[in-house]
């Protein structure tokens, strides 16, 4: 995996508008498959809510982070999506504003363990979580995630 691949401007949306968790991982899991790395939308949602079902994907401050490992992925990769309403991803806080979904190929080993390690580190410091909630172009969220994560 290069982490230049991760994410994209495509794999971003800054005005998710989602009433709940399910509607917000399809829209993000549209993105993917829009951009080739999603082969079988169902079959990917089926795993991700599967992953849910184990425990919830909700962090405190605000964060969703749906993932899961599935044999539709194509490539890892990490779509973001900033909810203004926010989506409950079960977190103790609250709903979350600030959602990356996480997709693994089946056979890709550890990799997205490596991308949830990354992002947990970024995600308590506030300088990053407020340049997102601030951030106004998808490209430059793409970027600046692509930096951070690294």
């Amino acid at each position: 995996m290069t982490i230049t691949d991760l994410i994209s401007a495509d794999l971003v949306d800054l005005t998710l508008d989602a009433p709940d968790r399910r509607t917000a991982v399809r829209s993000l899991a549209e993105r993917l498959v829009r951009a080739g790395r999603v082969t079988d939308i169902e079959l990917f949602l089926t795993n991700i809510e599967a992953r849910e079902a184990q425990m919830a994907t909700g962090l405190e401050g605000g964060i969703g982070i749906p993932h899961c490992r599935s044999a539709a992925v194509t490539a890892p990769t990490l779509a973001f999506g900033r909810s203004p309403a926010g989506v409950d991803f079960g977190a103790p806080d609250g709903p979350a504003k600030l959602i990356f979904l996480i997709a693994a190929p089946e056979g890709g080993g550890a990799e997205h363990m490596t991308v949830l390690a990354a992002l947990a580190r970024r995600l308590v410091r506030t300088e990053f979580k407020q340049t997102l909630l601030d951030a106004s172009d998808a490209a430059a969220v793409a970027d600046y995630v692509r930096q951070e994560v690294s």
